[in-house]
């Protein structure tokens, strides 16, 4: 079997800055860049000045106060230019620079200049019109198909906001902490922060406006918006402002010790570093190969013993050794070689601390008092009496091994309070970023799940373009098609790579909200997954991987000469069919790993520990396309991978494990273990496929009542336990809002409800 090739990549929150701006543009985009620059020469001309980077900080300020005057006047072809003006200068000034170091400087000191005099607010005012403007979009109803040149001051204000947002977020990558400038923009990004969570109009904040930009779009009311840039943007502000994946393993581990829980053992992306890739599954193709040379037979095992090897988690030494123990050709060997010396193998560990769950505790202690005493003790795990020496001896094992993650904290925690709603009322609710977030998105949470999997079923790469489907292309295909076979090249790539950027998008954000909702609360995680799953999310993502995900993360759709910002700076080469088809140089495409490592995380997350959901995995036959994924010799990718065939195991039965034995080997080597964990036999009493669907319903209700007594108007108390005014005069002096159909009709409802009624006042008192 042909080896696959190594795949080099570094997991990360996102990309370098450099490609992260590129990906903002689609190549259609490119006249763009020439009208900008031309807007902000008009702009710089009337002002008396020639070069942005000659001027002084104070005539920068000046100029740019000027133009922040123009966003607010009614005349929108005057608006679109200062618009324009304003964006040239977010990008770099690129006209009047030579590198992209020196461009990006440029926008750096821009960014900072926009923040300091409050752009920020104008530019989602300004967003915020342009998304309640119902003419642009009853225009691009009545057109037969949406262009780029529907949305043009959505994707400029877009635009802005995103360098802002991006920037600020790699303000501190790279650069000198001690520098002034850093500094200040450090100060900035802090204020900015604060400024992303806040309310824009009535109690919203931006993210809350993207989202409904989202449902808007899929509902089919809005075909004009640029979804990949609202994608891009609603990612990049909930990254800054909740933090990225690294921030929060920190964060896990000060919450932890908040509630006496001892830190994290292991940080999960030091070992996926030091881990090494498995060789995948052979397919039947590769076995009968290998079957034909007899010869080879003694190689053969020697090569299946190298295999096993390939799985530890070691790294250069276990390459030396296996240099040594390879000799696998018949020709290459003297013809009496001298016997080779035995090698020393050094000591070797998992790569992982096994667990155990307080949960498989109270069950062992249950089973072996069942079986040597003959009764159950609950709740008790410490007394053994009754139990012979090995038995305590396991008890003392599970006991060293016992992990209680947050969660469970968490959850005992709303069971007292359900209990004692009065004597144990929840106080110490932290008003978090996530918090805000989770209040703001609660009311329309499921619909926000549900357009982002539209979303992501559209870009799909895997599925079949219908005439019903979301057309997510109306800000990358242009208002005249392309009629040359070089133009029609370029738009296919184009199209290819949009797709690419908005599922990387969505894989992100999903995995960011799920991440930072689980540290916050389990039930607010609990309720997102929930309606993940009921939008079909398991499906969804198990299509996703029915493809040639070898060749999905070896896609080079990119053109380099009309990525941002070689595409502005210096001479532009000619464009042949040469230069379009062979891609950029790297060997991956970062953002298709990255996307399916977030998909595979998301899948985890979905299926860890809830039985009806991993029978679903199951039921849609995930096992053969997850085994084809670990082609992609990844480490961290193939965890994930061998996470989810591992819960899966036991349903599968056992000619399965039978014929799979190199993947158990690998899922025993690379995955946690946990202790007691029948995971390879299907002993489990869980496993037994019963009433499931009690298991979700049981769930829903505890996360109901969570949201029921935290978020509504109720100071934290079930409702059959809130206070009652029972006084008439404090009832009757209560204001309450009447709605205007109720006072328009006021005089109907006196004469039908009151009038017209006939009322027995003998009953009434006596009541």
């Amino acid at each position: 079997m042909a080896d696959e090739e190594k795949v080099d990549f570094s997991y990360a929150d996102a990309d370098k800055h450099e490609f992260e701006m590129a990906e903002l543009y689609s190549y259609t985009e490119e006249p763009d860049f020439a009208t900008n620059q031309v807007c902000f020469e008009e702009a710089a001309k009337a002002h008396g000045f020639e070069k942005w980077t000659s001027l002084s900080r104070t005539e920068q300020m000046s100029f740019v106060v000027s133009v922040q005057d123009d966003l607010e006047v009614t005349e929108k072809e005057r608006r679109i230019k200062a618009i324009q003006a304003l964006l040239y200068l977010a990008q770099g000034v690129y006209g009047e620079c030579r590198s992209r170091e020196h461009m990006y400087e440029v926008s750096r000191e821009c960014v900072l200049l926009y923040l300091e005099l409050g752009l920020y607010t104008s530019l989602v005012q300004l967003l915020a019109m342009e998304v309640e403007n119902s003419a642009t979009a009853l225009m691009a109803l009545r057109k037969p198909a949406v262009s780029i040149t529907d949305s043009k001051e959505l994707r400029y204000i877009l635009n802005i906001l995103y360098i802002m947002v991006e920037t600020s977020r790699t303000c501190d990558i790279s650069r000198n902490a001690s520098d002034p400038f850093s500094q200040k923009l450090l100060e900035a990004r802090e204020i900015f922060k604060d400024e992303l969570v806040q309310p824009i109009f009535g109690e919203d904040p931006l993210s809350v406006l993207l989202f409904t930009m989202v449902t808007r779009f899929c509902s089919g009311s809005a075909p004009h918006y640029p979804m990949k840039k609202v994608l891009l943007l609603l990612w990049k502000v909930v990254l800054l402002t909740l933090g990225g994946l690294h921030d929060l393993e920190r964060c896990k581990n000060d919450v932890r010790e908040s509630h006496g829980l001892p830190r994290l053992a292991e940080d999960m992306y030091t070992v996926c570093e030091t881990m090494r890739p498995a060789s995948p599954p052979a397919s039947a193709a590769d076995l009968i190969e290998h079957q034909v040379p007899r010869r080879s037979l003694r190689a053969g095992k020697r090569s299946s013993l190298d295999d096993s090897f390939a799985l530890s988690p070691r790294g250069e030494e276990d390459d030396d050794l296996m240099d040594g123990l390879k000799s696998n050709s018949d020709e290459d060997s003297p013809p009496t070689p001298p016997r080779p010396a035995t090698p020393t193998i050094s000591h070797r560990t998992l790569p992982w601390k096994p667990k155990v769950r307080q949960k498989d505790l109270e069950n062992f202690l249950d089973n072996t008092r069942q079986k040597f005493v003959g009764f159950e003790v609950k709740n008790d795990h410490n007394s053994l009496a009754g139990l012979p020496q090995p038995i305590h001896e396991g008890v003392k094992v599970l006991k060293n091994h016992l992990f209680i993650s947050l969660s469970e904290v968490q959850i005992k925690r709303e069971e007292e309070i359900a209990k004692n709603p009065l004597s144990k009322p929840e106080t110490d609710v932290e008003n978090s970023p996530p918090e805000r977030l989770y209040h703001a998105m609660l009311s329309n949470l499921p619909q926000y799940m549900i357009a982002l999997l539209k979303l992501l079923l559209a870009a799909a790469p895997t599925s079949k373009a219908k005439t019903e489907s979301i057309n997510i292309l109306c800000d990358v295909l242009p208002d005249e098609m392309p009629t040359t076979v070089l133009q029609s090249m370029k738009l296919g790539i184009d199209v290819n790579r949009h797709k690419e950027i908005i599922v990387k998008a969505i894989s992100g954000l999903l995995l960011l909200l799920l991440k930072h909702f689980k540290l916050n609360h389990i039930y607010q995680f609990e309720f997102t997954s929930q309606h993940l799953v009921f939008a079909n999310c398991i499906p969804l993502v198990l299509k996703f991987f029915n493809q040639d995900i070898v060749a999905y993360v070896n896609a080079k759709n990119s053109i380099p000469a009309l990525d941002f910002p070689e595409n502005v700076l210096g001479e532009q080469p000619e464009l042949t069919a040469e230069n379009i088809e062979s891609g950029d140089s790297h060997p991956h495409c970062w953002r298709n790993i990255y996307s399916c490592i977030n998909l595979l995380r998301i899948l985890n997350k979905l299926t860890k520990w809830k039985h009806s959901r991993t029978m679903m995995l199951v039921v849609f036959k995930s096992a053969p396309i997850l085994k084809r994924a670990l082609k992609v010799r990844h480490p961290m990718m193939q965890l994930y991978i061998l996470k989810l065939l591992k819960m899966q195991t036991k349903y599968l039965g056992r000619q399965w494990r039978k014929s799979n034995m190199k993947t158990m080997s690998a899922i025993y080597q690379k995955v946690r273990h946990r202790l007691g964990d029948d995971w390879a036999y299907g002993n489990d009493m869980d496993a037994r496929p019963w009433d499931f669907q009690a298991e979700e319903c049981a769930l829903r209700a505890c996360v109901d009542r969570f949201n029921t007594r935290r978020y509504s108007s109720g100071g934290g108390l079930e409702p059959d336990f809130r206070p009652v005014d029972n006084n008439v005069l404090s009832l009757l002096g209560q204001k309450i809002e009447l709605s205007p159909e109720f006072t328009h009709n006021y005089e109907r409802w006196l004469h039908m409800e009151v009038f017209s009624r006939q009322v027995d006042w003998d009953q009434v008192m006596m009541r």
